[in-house]
């Protein structure tokens, strides 16, 4: 059988798709993670501890893997492994994506400027150090702004500025997330870095795709029905089939074929998010991985294949072009947090699973958490999916259940 090497940090909540998208599917898998587990001696064809934060002595280190261990295909979850990844595959020889597209894809500096560079529309931007004169930079901002790091993802630390004064509140913000040790070493000198860009008015999407020798298919594309316009940016419904008519859903797929080009993205599977408005679509990330958290649990296939199989099918060179989203229309809540403390209790939760439409409810934080919200949290309360026949029928449901769900915080 042929044997995927899935890179799945400790903290990811991936693993558990892929690994019975793989059960499913006969495919031998080694699940690797940064950090070592008890069970490695015992099963060393399962699992592998690699350096993902050295993506060159993980290259070397999956290398001599394989020796014993022959790997067919290599997937990332995230920006972090996408970059471990693209040495990884090198090195043995498959198929992957360059090591310039995905840093590109991890990095927002540089993603804009390659974006800019091949005239894909985005947002007017600049960048500084938190060693640069805040106050000064302060002065010569176009307002409104956003705020962000520049390697960190789900909204962690991005904020929106309307004026001098929440500038530079913003920046100190970020400042003291960006010093935190788990980030700071996560993003190493790009922990010192900000990025600055206009806001973008207008209704925001989310693309899920792959991409085969530099070309994209789009597997689905979700309207995000809340407005996403500030403070902070913390996401709440996907739905899919998009509202959206037939000319702004093909300016977004063709403005992310555009984007992916530009950064070289030669294969796997791609996230993007972008803005529409009369100017047209406007791309704010392309992300060298697929849609995080639970939420891919949101899309189902032909046959009933989950998103990690066409992956998986799709990373070891089967030819996936004919398959389809259901016909069916879905989407996920992805359910916020709306303070900070401690969770104490959650009520309301088998009503909720019993509203017309809910498929499933799951709840990712557990009793006595501390929880954090957005811009300095980077997870959720848990996830709400539904199905219908129509998104308005799905999103009704969700809210529906999100309004009988009722979290104590303390």
């Amino acid at each position: 059988m042929p044997r995927v090497l899935l890179l799945l940090p400790t903290t990811t909540y991936r693993a558990k798709a892929f690994i019975d998208a793989a059960l499913r599917l006969g495919i031998d898998v080694t699940a690797a993670a940064e950090k070592p587990s008890t069970l490695e001696s015992k099963t060393p064809a399962t699992m592998l501890t690699l350096d993902f934060f050295d993506p060159a002595r993980a290259a070397e280190d999956a290398k001599k893997f394989a020796e014993e261990f022959p790997i067919d295909a290599v997937i990332a979850v995230d920006e972090d492994t996408a970059v471990a990844a693209s040495f990884i595959a090198g090195a043995l020889g498959l198929p992957h994506n360059p090591f310039h597209s995905v840093q590109a894809a991890k990095h927002k500096r540089i993603m804009r400027e390659t974006l800019k560079r091949d005239e894909v529309r985005v947002p007017r931007f600049t960048h500084f150090t938190l060693d640069d004169d805040i106050e000064e930079i302060a002065r010569r901002i176009d307002y409104p702004c956003v705020v962000k790091p520049v390697f960190l993802s789900t909204s962690r630390g991005v904020m929106r500025a309307d004026d001098e004064s929440e500038f530079v509140k913003a920046i100190h913000r970020l400042e003291d997330i960006l010093v935190m040790k788990d980030v700071a070493r996560r993003g190493a000198e790009a922990a010192r870095e900000i990025l600055v860009e206009e806001f973008i008015p207008g209704r925001e999407v989310a693309l899920e795709g792959l991409v085969t020798d530099g070309c994209l298919r789009a597997l689905a594309l979700f309207d995000k029905p809340d407005p996403l316009d500030g403070p902070f940016f913390e996401e709440t419904i996907y739905l899919t089939p998009s509202r959206l008519d037939e000319d702004a859903q093909r300016d977004i797929i063709e403005t992310t074929q555009a984007a992916v080009r530009a950064m070289g993205l030669e294969r796997g599977p791609v996230h993007a998010e972008l803005r529409i408005n009369s100017a047209g679509a406007w791309v704010i990330e392309v992300a060298a991985r697929a849609i995080g958290g639970l939420c891919s649990r949101a899309l189902r296939f032909s046959a009933d294949a989950s998103l990690e199989e066409v992956i998986l099918r799709h990373a070891l060179g089967e030819d996936v072009s004919e398959v389809e989203r259901e016909r069916a229309a879905s989407g996920v809540m992805m359910i916020p947090i709306p303070r900070a403390g401690i969770l104490k209790e959650i009520k309301g939760l088998d009503a909720a699973r019993m509203v017309e439409h809910i498929e499933e409810i799951i709840i990712s934080a557990h009793i006595t958490q501390e929880i954090v919200p957005p811009p300095e949290g980077a997870s959720y309360l848990g996830f709400i999916f539904s199905r219908a026949d129509a998104p308005d029928e799905v999103e009704a449901a969700l809210r529906r259940a999100h309004n009988l769900l009722e979290f104590v915080i303390e």
